[in-house]
């Protein structure tokens, strides 16, 4: 009960700094994309610092993280491994779901970082739309974060991946930064209770450019879906889905 109460406490305060932090950063972030940055990257440690004496959250980065062009494909858990990867990495931009440009303060702050928006449901045209947003984006190198299985997926769920990253691995012939983590054990991708122990992300090693689709989508998988089991087993996680 006690856990949930502070769960509770640590969601509301979480979402009214998220409008506080937005809105005093507006004005450099409405000029400056480095301002839209610091102001993300401001509200992310923040949640850090609250979730660890409120709720009992550590976290923690492992692995090399890229500081150059490359495709990050990323497990996704939870809005906290968005956080985690995006205050790792030096100039981070996300594919993500078109709706949510819509979403007060985080859709004007992913404008301003030049995250790339696709309409789910239309793979073949949201495929095209990638390619074309992130090779006309090379004005501004950084690194592009998509997430394979294209959702959150609870731990222990199966969820396939999504050929979208196998495309963008031909288009833009970067190395590809697989990312493993365990963060759906401690934050779930539904619900309000928030359970103590350390959130890791983990940059593995980066995949050449210039490996066949299929054979790439499942050195991807394999690598990724092994070691975030190991991570969700370090963490405690029996096995039953969040």
């Amino acid at each position: 009960m006690i856990q949930t109460i502070r769960s509770y406490l640590f969601i509301v305060q979480m979402y009214v700094m998220m409008l506080v932090i937005g809105l005093a950063f507006f004005p450099y972030a409405l000029f400056k994309k480095e301002g839209a940055r610091l102001c993300c990257k401001t509200f992310s440690r923040y949640v850090f610092w609250t979730m660890g004496w409120m709720v009992g959250i550590r976290h923690e980065v492992r692995g090399e993280v890229p500081e150059g062009e490359v495709l990050i494909a990323a497990k996704h858990q939870s809005f906290l491994d968005i956080m985690m990867i995006f205050t790792a990495l030096p100039k981070a931009k996300f594919i993500m779901k078109r709706d949510i440009l819509w979403t007060p303060i985080i859709g004007f702050y992913a404008k301003r970082l030049d995250c790339v928006p696709v309409v789910r449901g239309k793979r073949g045209a949201a495929i095209g739309k990638m390619v074309a947003d992130v090779q006309a984006g090379r004005i501004d190198p950084g690194q592009l974060v998509i997430y394979s299985q294209g959702t959150r997926v609870a731990p222990g769920a199966k969820v396939p991946y999504k050929v979208g990253t196998g495309v963008l691995y031909e288009q833009l012939n970067q190395p590809c930064v697989p990312v493993a983590t365990n963060v759906g054990v401690f934050w779930p991708r539904k619900g309000m209770l928030r359970r103590p122990g350390l959130a890791v992300v983990e940059f593995l090693p980066a995949i050449a450019p210039g490996m066949e689709r299929n054979a790439f989508l499942a050195q991807l998988e394999q690598v990724v879906e092994e070691r975030s089991d190991a991570l969700m087993s370090e963490g405690g996680f029996d096995g039953v889905h969040n």
